[in-house]
């Protein structure tokens, strides 16, 4: 009742306070054309402070709409991968922990800002039990061809399970400037990220849950199976991409990209767990420390009609180093880093012409660790928002670090296992048209690498890496539509996915859907518009993974299923001028069904019903 409250008289001042005249409004239209923001591959985005659907389904700590994730009970702390075909992948071996990096900014995620008067940009949202949700950017121009952009993006929120709480901090600086006759472009940017969380391992007895007891109604009552353990994992990257190109019209052009970073991953519980094996400590402190160094060098002959051709090699140089584990002598036969240098070479072919964008990327190790990368795509735009788009691609990649090395106060964590190349085969067909969106994706694994537990058991975790000698064949279909009655809409999003192994290691649901029913109208003499809907998101039962805080990874498990069930959320948005307005209740049919049934993993509980609220604001000065 408080947040309907706060948000009316939130809502009675605006309206009151920042009402515009048509006039201003028609400005305020055209001006906003000239915000935008892209990334490293040129996607351009306009800043929008309209209210639709799309907005809604961002409205999340990612900022970005979460289809295909289903989010634990806290905010910000993990998500299981409901579709494998949103699955980030990368063509060079990473640090590994990959759980963990969830809500980790990778260079892919900063946006780079060109804006004619000073923005800002606020985000905030509720989260479970104390604490907050937020993400401020400034960003100015302090020329028309240099800009700065200054950004704190972070979260605190204890969670609604004992051991439980969730921490974290993103910071970004970003710049990027260009000469005034276009031949130099730079773009630069520090991101520096701690990301820390509490790990209680999961229920213990699930029958707490089942209602029976309503002591249990409280959830840091029920028991979980660690009480002190934590992880932690901070980042540090530097980057920067520049170009010179020699003409404005066909011309020669020299490219260069780098970035350094540095990462570290901490595994702490002061108290050991029989559930984990063995140790010669009573208490644990896992350190893995992680160091690459990047450099792209490149020289492209661009054209105004046939496009642009570039030759390029890189280099990837890492080092992984471990703590020793406490209580054990130094061994010189016994390895506590990880060194590799990949050196590659390649070719790519861009060529953009009216309605026709085409795509060739050939790369190639020529070190003495063998990978590849081969890519194609062709695109044909029917409009602006209308396209079909062909894309394939052949990778043979080296195997993450924490599946070929890793050391542990754990004796059950440490290893040093030499694995083949992973390899993927991936064919995508994808159109947007006026009436629907869809997408067909095949894809083929060879050496599939995985975490399993030996054990078999939720009481007894002893995870081990694993490769999968055979194929894996993965199938998807989504489509997606929406249909408008006046101020009504039925927006539509279903996936379906089917896996051909041998045995169960890719394990996925097969229907993912989401649909939502809202209405929008122009209220208070069209000052404010208003959205109210009800949002159903499903997925059908299946071998969800399970995750193992120790290695920051997801595990292969196929003891116990999880899904089939709905998760129904009821929202009211609004927006006054640039700013969005969110009240949403979250998981409304857990005030009336058994709780026993909504898990992520095998003991992780799904999150109970709760009202949440929060903005987005933009100011324009």
């Amino acid at each position: 009742m408080r947040y309907l409250i706060a948000l009316f008289s939130f809502m009675a001042f605006s309206i009151n306070a920042q009402e515009l005249d048509s006039t201003k409004v028609k400005d305020l239209k055209a001006d906003i054309k000239l915000y935008k923001t892209f990334n490293s591959e040129k996607d351009t985005i306009y800043i929008d402070t309209s209210l639709t659907i799309k907005d809604e389904y961002k409205y999340n700590y990612l900022k970005k709409d979460n289809f295909g994730l289903f989010t634990f009970s806290n905010e910000g702390y993990l998500f299981n991968q409901l579709d494998f075909s949103r699955k980030k992948t990368y063509n060079l071996p990473q640090f590994g922990f990959n759980a963990k990096h969830a809500t980790y900014l990778n260079n892919s995620d900063i946006y780079y800002y060109s804006v004619p008067t000073p923005l800002t940009d606020l985000y905030f949202k509720t989260v479970m039990r104390q604490g907050q949700s937020l993400d401020a950017l400034l960003s100015v121009n302090t020329k028309p061809n240099l800009n700065f952009t200054v950004a704190y993006k972070s979260i605190r929120s204890i969670g609604d399970y004992f051991n439980n709480l969730t921490s974290s901090g993103h910071f970004r600086f970003i710049s990027n400037y260009n000469s005034i006759n276009n031949k130099y472009f730079l773009k630069v940017n520090f991101v520096g990220q701690d990301i820390y969380n509490q790990e209680n391992g999961g229920v213990v007895d699930p029958t707490q849950l089942d209602g029976s007891n309503p002591s249990f109604s409280q959830r840091e009552r029920v028991d979980v199976y660690f009480n002190d353990a934590s992880s932690k994992l901070k980042g540090n990257r530097y980057f920067l991409d520049h170009s010179y190109q020699f003409s404005t019209g066909n011309s020669l052009v020299l490219k260069h990209q780098t970035y350094y970073e540095n990462k570290f991953y901490e595994y702490f519980q002061p108290t050991k767990s029989s559930r984990l094996g063995n140790s010669i400590n009573s208490s644990i402190n896992n350190k893995t420390r992680f160091d690459v160094f990047y450099n792209k060098l490149g020289v492209s002959f661009k054209t105004n009609k046939l496009g642009e051709i570039n030759f390029f090699i890189d280099n990837y140089s890492y080092n992984q180093s471990y703590k020793i584990p406490a209580g054990k002598v130094y061994d010189i036969n016994v390895k506590y880093n990880l060194h590799n240098r990949i050196n590659t070479i390649g070719g790519q072919y861009e060529f953009y012409q009216n309605k026709w964008n085409f795509n060739i990327l050939l790369q190639n190790a020529i070190s003495n660790q063998p990978s590849s990368n081969y890519e194609v795509f062709a695109k044909y735009k029917f409009s602006q928002e209308n396209y079909i788009k062909i894309s394939a691609q052949q990778t043979s990649k080296m195997p993450d670090n924490v599946f070929v090395f890793n050391q542990s106060d754990y004796d059950n964590y440490n290893w040093n296992s030499p694995f083949k190349n992973e390899k993927s085969s991936i064919l995508v067909v994808e159109t947007k048209n006026k009436w629907f969106e869809a997408s067909v994706q095949f894809t083929n694994l060879n050496d599939h690498l995985y975490f399993f537990n030996t054990e078999e058991r939720i009481d007894s975790l002893v995870v081990k890496p694993f490769q999968y000698n055979k194929s894996i064949q993965y199938l998807s279909a989504e489509i997606a539509k929406e249909i408008k009655y006046k101020n009504w809409a039925l927006d539509n999003r279903i996936k379906m996915q089917e896996v051909q192994q041998g045995a169960k290691i890719l394990n996925l649901p097969y229907l993912v859907l989401r649909h939502t029913l809202y209405y929008t109208k122009p209220v208070f003499k069209k000052a404010m518009l208003l959205q109210t809907g009800i949002t159903v998101n499903y997925f059908s039962n299946y071998y969800a993974d399970d995750y193992v805080a120790v290695l920051g990874e997801f595990f292969v498990q196929d003891q116990q299923k999880v899904g089939g069930f709905p998760v129904l959320d009821f929202f009211v948005n609004a927006r006054v001028q640039q700013c969005r307005i969110y009240l949403k209740a979250e998981h409304v049919n857990a005030l009336f069904t058994n709780k026993v049934d909504y898990y992520n993993t095998p003991n992780s509980p799904f999150r109970d019903f709760h009202v949440r609220f929060g903005l987005e604001w933009n100011f324009f000065k």
